[in-house]
């Protein structure tokens, strides 16, 4: 995926420098169209109005492979492999750890047997179900 995304990359760049090259290569309707090959309109490398021809259908095509490369890129960055389902052909649930805590034994000979702590604090899913314990205060 990685080959592919570069490659589109550097086919848009290219594009993208070939697009600016031939725009500034062109001249306006009033311009001899034929001075940016030579001296002559009619001794051109193209001919009389060849030159324009090849000109704007080069700098057409080159456009449509930019915008082409663009439409690509935007569907390479907003693709995700989604996660495999495995062998079994379900994916397996987030293990879930809910034992009590408990609290240390006191050295006084009243609470002689360990007490388990309020499971409210203990569990963050117990915690979840109490609105308004995750805002900041």
């Amino acid at each position: 995926m990685l080959v592919l995304k570069t490659l589109v990359i550097v086919v848009q760049l290219l594009s993208a420098l070939g697009v600016i090259g031939l725009v500034l290569l062109q001249h306006g309707k009033g311009a001899d169209m034929g001075a940016a090959f030579g001296s002559g309109a009619s001794g051109s490398l193209f001919g009389a109005s060849g030159s324009a021809n090849f000109l704007s259908r080069t700098t057409a095509v080159l456009a449509t492979l930019f915008f082409v490369s663009t439409l690509a890129l935007t569907y390479l960055g907003s693709y995700h492999a989604k996660p495999s389902a495995g062998v079994l052909g379900a994916t397996a649930p987030a293990p879930v750890a809910a034992s009590p805590v408990v609290a240390p034994v006191a050295a006084s000979p009243v609470a002689a047997s360990p007490v388990a702590a309020s499971p409210v604090a203990a569990s963050p899913a117990a915690a979840a179900t109490h609105p308004g314990n995750d805002v900041p205060k």
